[in-house]
């Protein structure tokens, strides 16, 4: 079982449910250690200060904030502690709303809520509530010394906190909008739909594998082998698209013809 990260309590009105954070979420990738081409050996770092030129513990490290003016503010553990937070140890609901009023670019990272304790009870009835309203709750949540907004939602018997940005987090993206005036027909669009529809299913996320990865493990195992791996077929450089309604047609039939493989591999 993993380790908690955090630990505090979610306030429900006046009910307060004792609860135990999990993390949710593990990316896994392979990664490696930056070394020596000729002899293997670990490339390693210093922390070394800019002024005095000596080797600093990490343990000896302090942060600093640095204002426009050059003046500069030296913060300890003691003082991230101390912040006048009521969410350090606190989860407080702001707000009730439906799932899919929050927009996913929102979302950070995901976490479990576990019941500790006598919060058990309090936990199904805020579980329980928020299913049969259909509703998330939105909350305040400080972690990893800063606070964040937060969507606690149930899913399949648990509470998930989705830790959130906060608005001027988010970049606008009207620079990346394609000019007013580029415009498709009413063809096109229903071509464009046509792949859609071929392609259109219930999303099963185990159905889908991280191919990069697996190459970069294949990759990893010839060389310790020292088998050299075959070549990788060449892909032929696709035309330029002029006609769209074609080269959609031409997608569609290759969506198509692709599905049709998939279910008779899966008879087999």
């Amino acid at each position: 079982m993993p380790r908690s990260i955090w630990k505090g309590a979610i306030s429900f009105g006046l009910v307060t449910i004792p609860v135990k954070l999990y993390s949710a979420t593990e990316e896994k990738d392979i990664s490696f250690r930056q070394v020596h081409p000729e002899d293997g050996g670990r490339i390693k770092y210093k922390r070394v200060c800019e002024k005095c030129g000596q080797e600093i513990p990490y343990a000896e490290i302090a942060k600093g904030y640095e204002t426009p003016d050059g003046r500069l503010a030296i913060l300890e553990k003691e003082d991230f502690e101390a912040l006048p937070l009521a969410t350090t140890k606190a989860v407080e609901v702001v707000q009730f709303v439906a799932e899919g009023e929050v927009d996913p670019t929102y979302f950070a990272k995901t976490y479990f809520l576990q019941a500790d304790g006598p919060g058990v009870k309090p936990y199904v009835l805020l579980r329980d509530a928020l299913l049969q309203s259909e509703q998330c709750a939105v909350v305040k949540v400080a972690l990893r010394s800063r606070e964040a907004m937060a969507l606690i939602r149930p899913k399949e018997g648990v509470l998930l906190m989705h830790t959130m940005l906060w608005p001027d987090e988010l970049r606008d993206g009207a620079f990346a909008a394609p000019p007013a005036e580029v415009t498709v027909s009413d063809a096109e669009v229903k071509m464009a739909q046509s792949f859609i529809d071929a392609l259109s299913g219930e999303f099963h996320p185990e159905e889908f594998t991280d191919s990069y990865r697996e190459a970069l493990e294949q990759v990893v195992q010839s060389k310790l082998s020292g088998v050299e791996m075959e070549a990788a077929p060449e892909v032929e450089s696709e035309a330029e698209v002029v006609d769209l309604v074609a080269a959609l047609r031409a997608s569609v039939e290759a969506a198509k013809k692709r599905r049709e493989e998939a279910k008779e591999s899966k008879a087999v």
